[in-house]
């Protein structure tokens, strides 16, 4: 999720659906645990990016038991800050450290090349090394899957989204999301509040409110804190939640979460390590890999909304449904995609434009 702006949209790479490993390594002779290490953006709350990524820690050495010592450092910001403290992790000793934010990709290369003998895993990262593999999600699978249960629970015809910056991610996202609910709302529309902030509470709640203001009834959002679910829940609004199941904040508003399941990935790179077949490659996994979930339905969506969303994530997972299939239109009346087309995933990976439905322009 997050990501220095200018870098994001200055490249991309494609990513392969997968978490094999490669066979032709030699396994690692470890008298002690395997030290593992996690860096995360923001301090550890209770729902949110960083308390996924805490999430999967946590599997890791559930699974993995006495073999391996995990550890964390929260709250590291982007830029030198993550540098030093990814350097001193590295020199602590541990031999797998995962970086889950796109502003530490840049930091990690450089930590990496004094430390060929760690592995690193830069979580939504594009840029890999020989001892630096890259992953990220299928985020806009569950967007669109959120879009078909906002689009059949909305009175009004009118969402609301507050988004953190514009890139690829975030647009990906607020598209997805509008074609998922336009599938079954042709009147839907969605109205976008940018904050060029990933993490900013307040304001974060201001711009739910101020949407809500304008006629939207259900809220979807691309930032850090569970502010816009609160914001929903003193309003008697509906919205979905992101990252994280957030009934605990939201417990009448949240119709559904889009989650993010890292336990599994990360499980398996530590196994890698352990038994010495880790290499550096590239994952963009989705519904199918089980990395996104659509879980968290609220007690007001109906039994057969909940059904068709289900249906929908099983459509996604088997290849039947592509969110991104045409036709698709911009919001200035342009034709992206003509029926019976597919976005690429390098097309939708540099995504730089919003859908018809969408109400407004991709921030500065």
């Amino acid at each position: 999720m997050y990501k220095n702006l200018a870098a994001a949209l200055a490249a991309a790479c494609l990513f392969s659906p997968a978490f094999s490993q490669a066979k032709d390594a030699a396994p690692v002779a470890l008298k002690e645990p395997l030290k593992i290490a996690f860096v995360y953006v923001t301090p550890i709350t209770p729902a949110g990016w960083v308390h996924q990524h805490e999430l999967g820690r946590q599997a890791v050495q559930a699974a993995l038991g006495d073999k391996v010592k995990t550890t964390y450092v929260e709250n590291v910001p982007e830029g030198a800050d993550a540098e030093r403290v990814i350097r001193d992790l590295a020199q602590q000793g541990n031999k797998l450290i995962f970086t889950p934010s796109f502003g530490y990709m840049e930091p990690t290369l450089r930590v990496a090349k004094d430390f060929p003998d760690v592995k690193f895993e830069s979580i939504t990262g594009y840029k890999t090394a020989p001892n630096v593999a890259v992953a990220n999600a299928r985020y806009y699978e569950g967007r669109y899957l959120s879009g078909i249960a906002a689009g059949r629970m909305t009175k009004t015809n009118v969402a609301g989204y507050v988004a953190g910056f514009p890139i690829p991610e975030v647009l990906q996202g607020i598209n997805a999301f509008t074609l998922g609910m336009r599938s079954v709302n042709p009147k839907a529309v969605v109205k976008v509040i940018w904050l060029n902030s990933w993490f900013d509470p307040p304001r974060e709640r201001d711009a739910a409110m101020t949407l809500f203001n304008q006629g939207a009834d259900v809220i979807a959002f691309h930032t850090g804190s569970n502010a816009v679910m609160a914001a929903a829940q003193e309003r008697g609004k509906l919205a979905v939640a992101y990252h994280s199941d957030m009934r605990a904040v939201a417990p009448d508003a949240q119709i559904v979460a889009v989650t993010h399941q890292w336990g599994a990935y990360y499980t398996a790179r530590a196994r890698a390590v352990l038994n010495g077949t880790w290499k550096s490659g590239n994952v963009w996994g989705g519904v199918k890999e089980g990395m996104i979930r659509m879980e968290g339905f609220g007690a007001k969506v109906p039994k057969a909304v909940r059904s068709e969303v289900l249906a929908r994530e099983k459509d996604i997972a088997s290849g039947k449904l592509k969110p991104f299939a045409g036709p698709i239109e911009d919001n200035e009346g342009h034709l992206v995609l003509a029926r019976g087309q597919a976005l690429s995933d390098e097309q939708i990976l540099n995504m730089n434009f919003l859908v018809s439905g969408v109400q407004g322009k991709i921030a500065k």
